[in-house]
């Protein structure tokens, strides 16, 4: 492992590479301010990542030409250059994402930029809050650049060996800090309404968000839950200490949680830091189906930007405007409806716009992209209630949606599903 400054490890990047950038609360951004001060040597440089935190110097107007971000998922930073053209997304499922960097498949990498622990007794360096698909670029792009953190939590449940890394930079930088979303309301009805379908001993995986946040707010009376999610936030902070959540009727890991990331405050990094019962892993595992069906009673609950009266979930589009990812809904939902005593649910507030838009519509909008089929929705819950479409005819789940609309878009959703033909009539 060679130790540079970071300025001569970016003079590696040439144009016309394709550079992974770690992602989350791991984005090194010491590295990626000196990529992008490269950026008048350089044309034509690939940045691959899912969501980044803190700045993205990378996606000014101005880095046109310079650099072309793929997003594997669509963070809030790179929406905008997303929604202009200035760059690129690609819908995959996360389960799917490290095998997309091996050599000869669709995005094989030439330079992946990470982010570290020092390596340990047996020279090792962990990847901290983000393992995701951060190990797989590890592993197989064609030059390592790691900064090296003293900073970053060590985190249990995978390792990587201080010989992938070619060249280490070593700056100790505080990791980007991610807000808890504030409550309403409707995330609290929600988050009721979900907590009811939870049964003592199940396992969980949440999401971002005000909904996951009152979800787990709501779960204080519960007994011995597990967690195996993509991510988890602080929100699930107080269920551990106050005893909920333990891991002890887990069927897959007992006694451990089990992640792909994690996002939020220092409180949460000081928690994941060298404690064992924790465990951060791939996507290639977090989200697999099969794995995923493994743990019983396993609960996943997943956003939705809208549905449509015969269940078809919208989360990564408003109509042709791309807004984030397929991210792992599908994986969790499809994990969840195999596992014994599962429950996969789709959890949305009744409306959106200060209550201008019902959330769930007669027929989804022009141009937007379905992730969740009808054939995989099971449970929906908003505010109004949580009704179970799965088995239900497209009669059925039309009334069913109905009853938990926002009361100001009943009469209009069940006017418009006659003359569509979904309560029984003949559509013209």
């Amino acid at each position: 492992m060679q130790v540079l400054s970071r300025e001569d490890a970016l003079a590696h990047v040439r144009s016309g590479d394709r550079v992974y950038l770690h992602g989350g609360a791991a984005t090194p951004h010491p590295l990626l301010d000196a990529l992008v001060a490269r950026a008048p040597a350089l044309h034509d440089v690939e940045v691959v990542h899912m969501h980044t935190d803190g700045p993205a110097p990378h996606l000014a107007p101005a880095m046109e030409g310079h650099f072309r971000h793929n997003a594997l998922f669509i963070g809030p930073n790179a929406r905008q250059a997303v929604q202009e053209g200035r760059a690129d997304y690609t819908p995959v499922f996360l389960s799917d994402i490290p095998a997309l960097f091996a050599p000869g498949a669709a995005l094989p990498l030439d330079i992946a930029l990470i982010h570290v622990t020092p390596p340990d007794a047996d020279g090792n360096c962990s990847l901290g809050v983000s393992v995701d698909c951060a190990l797989a670029a590890a592993k197989d792009a064609r030059l390592v650049i790691a900064q090296v953190n003293r900073l970053m939590p060590r985190t249990h449940g995978h390792a990587v060996p201080a010989d992938w890394i070619d060249i280490s930079v070593e700056i100790d930088s505080p990791l980007p800090e991610s807000p808890a979303s504030e409550t309403t309301p409707e995330a609290d009805a929600i988050g009721g309404h979900v907590a009811a379908l939870i049964e003592d001993g199940a396992t969980l995986q949440m999401g971002i968000g005000a909904v996951p946040n009152a979800v787990l707010a709501a779960l204080g009376g519960h007994r011995d839950l597990g967690v195996h999610t993509e991510m988890f936030t602080d929100g699930l902070l107080p269920l551990v200490k106050s005893g909920v959540v333990t891991g002890a009727r887990k069927r897959l890991h007992p006694g451990v949680i089990i992640s792909a990331f994690t996002v939020g405050s220092q409180a949460i990094f000081d928690f994941v830091n060298d404690n064992p019962g924790v465990e951060l892993r791939p996507v290639d595992y977090t989200n697999n189906v099969d794995v995923i069906a493994a743990n019983n009673n396993m609960v996943a609950v997943n956003a939705a930007l809208s549905i449509d009266l015969t269940g078809q979930v919208v989360s990564d589009s408003i109509g042709p405007r791309l807004y984030s990812g397929i991210g792992g809904q599908v994986d969790f939902i499809r994990g969840a409806a195999r596992s014994e005593g599962g429950v996969p649910i789709i959890a949305l507030p009744s409306t959106a716009r200060g209550g201008s838009i019902s959330r769930i519509c007669a027929e989804i909008a022009a141009g937007s992209g379905v992730v969740t089929t009808r054939g995989d929705v099971h449970w929906v819950v908003t505010e109004y209630g949580a009704r179970n479409l799965h088995g239900r005819t497209i009669r059925e789940r039309a009334g069913m949606l109905i009853e938990i609309a926002h009361p100001k878009w009943r009469a209009s959703l069940e006017e418009a599903a006659g003359q569509l033909g979904y309560l029984g009539g003949r559509c013209p």
